[in-house]
């Protein structure tokens, strides 16, 4: 079935030379995932991590700092239950690059390039080809599409090809918090019934070679047929099915995460992590509420982290509309606690990586336009790390007293991608061909601090 421009058989034939000689396994041996968690359209770092209570008026805004679980740090109020997970959690910030678009922006964020180019693969592509998943799940898979002023090279796999791209789920009105949610990835056409895919598995059986297989950068014949059974595992058998099946998770549990856009789809990206999934990118919107529906997705304004307070906004940054923080940091907060939770209780915090982070920070000063508001600051700005050896309980770098630049331990998207991937147990100098001629993972140097090392 076609995915992404590729068969199924054909996506898992790019990935399976990287699937041999122990592929897959991180730091001693142990199987390591990561639950990128993206802030699309940038949170305000003042607002929510890196708070600035003896800041003028027009810096510190409307919230109040609140005591956390570590002494001395301090969050936005409207976080008390992450504040209460603080000492699980590593707080970075001292994030900054040069690029104040969303698209050029977020091209940054996913890459971990200062400078991207079209063909720079993203972090989850990476993983994909050194790190990819066991069994017969996808390595990398993308929750919530990004929309508006982010162009889909991020359902690519840039210059590592289509067989490193993530597989979308959610798009539009078709997300996990919908009632008619499809919550298989790998549901077969309509027209296709089993009985139509086991003809097809037959077929494919009696061939002596595949067509097309033919020339010296063609599969050979026996390890495509291998492909073309775990495709067929995938659209028919039942490890898929249970990972994307949320009904399969207590009324309870899934009300804890909330049933909203942001809560459901962080509790599938804990499934699928659970399931052997490598790399989960989560776009971290909550939805806009409609009456008699809940809380729904819009195309309209995926951008829930972008709080300019301007006229089509309609709303303030410190409002409870649909692009105020009184709205979404509530239902950030329960959806991100309930996964922290969750992973620490079925032992799988030590060995995911969980990032929060998006393309930029917000300005120090609030503006007015007409409503409050604050633009795109990519100058300073924070993200939190979890899980996956990162010291918990500890503040790296620091901004000035108004937030505005980085006043030491700089972290450039190089260095925060390196560190994500040696997280991964992917040594950052890794070169992504296995002729060692192309470019590296990352050029960056981990931040060793953040592991205690």
């Amino acid at each position: 079935m076609p995915l992404l421009g590729l068969t199924l058989p054909q996506l898992l034939w790019a990935r399976e030379p990287s699937r041999r000689r122990g592929a897959g396994r991180g730091r001693a041996g142990r199987q390591l995932s990561c639950l990128f968690v993206v802030q699309y359209g940038g949170a305000s770092h003042i607002d929510t991590w890196d708070p600035k209570p003896d800041a003028p008026a027009e810096i510190r805004g409307a919230y109040k700092p609140i005591a956390t679980a570590v002494p001395g740090l301090r969050f936005g109020e409207l976080l008390p239950r992450l504040a209460r997970l603080a000492d699980r959690c590593c707080l970075v910030r001292s994030m900054s690059h040069g690029t104040s678009d969303h698209d050029g922006g977020m091209h940054v964020c996913l890459t971990g390039h200062s400078r991207p180019q079209e063909s720079t693969p993203c972090l989850g592509s990476v993983a994909s080809r050194l790190r990819p998943a066991r069994g017969s799940l996808p390595s990398y898979v993308w929750l919530q599409n990004l929309d508006a002023d982010v162009r889909p090279w991020y359902l690519t796999g840039g210059s590592l090809g289509p067989g490193h791209a993530p597989l979308l789920v959610g798009k539009g009105a078709d997300n996990a918090a919908a009632p008619q949610f499809r919550t298989s990835a790998f549901d077969p056409p309509p027209d296709v019934t089993p009985q139509r895919l086991a003809e097809r598995q037959q077929l494919l059986a009696g061939l002596e070679e595949v067509p097309g297989s033919r020339g010296p950068s063609a599969p050979p014949a026996a390890a495509m047929r291998r492909c073309q059974e775990r495709a067929f595992d995938l659209v028919t058998g039942p490890e898929a099915r249970r990972a994307f099946d949320l009904a399969r998770e207590p009324e309870a549990v899934r009300d804890r995460y909330g049933r909203h856009p942001l809560g459901q789809n962080l509790l599938l990206a804990r499934r699928l992590i659970e399931a052997g999934v490598r790399l989960v990118s989560v776009n971290a919107w909550a939805g806009v509420p409609k009456e008699g529906e809940g809380f729904v997705y819009s195309p309209s304004f995926t951008q829930g982290w972008d709080h300019h307070g301007a006229a089509v906004q309609k709303c303030g940054i410190f409002s409870t509309g649909q692009f105020g923080l009184g709205l979404v940091l509530p239902r950030f907060d329960q959806a991100l606690s309930a996964l922290l939770e969750d992973l620490e209780v079925r032992g799988l915090l030590e060995t995911t990586l969980v990032v929060v982070v998006g393309e930029f920070g917000r300005t120090p000063k609030v503006t007015s336009n007409p409503h409050p508001g604050r633009d795109h600051w990519p100058a300073c700005y924070s993200a939190l790390l979890a899980g996956a050896g990162a010291r918990a309980g500890l503040v790296h770098g620091a901004s000035d007293r108004i937030g505005a630049y980085v006043k030491d331990n700089p972290v450039s998207p190089e260095d925060f991608a390196a560190t994500l991937l040696h997280a991964l147990g992917i040594p950052p100098e890794t070169r992504l061909s296995p002729d060692g001629a192309t470019q590296p993972a990352s050029t960056g140097q981990p931040i060793a601090s953040l592991f205690g090392e």
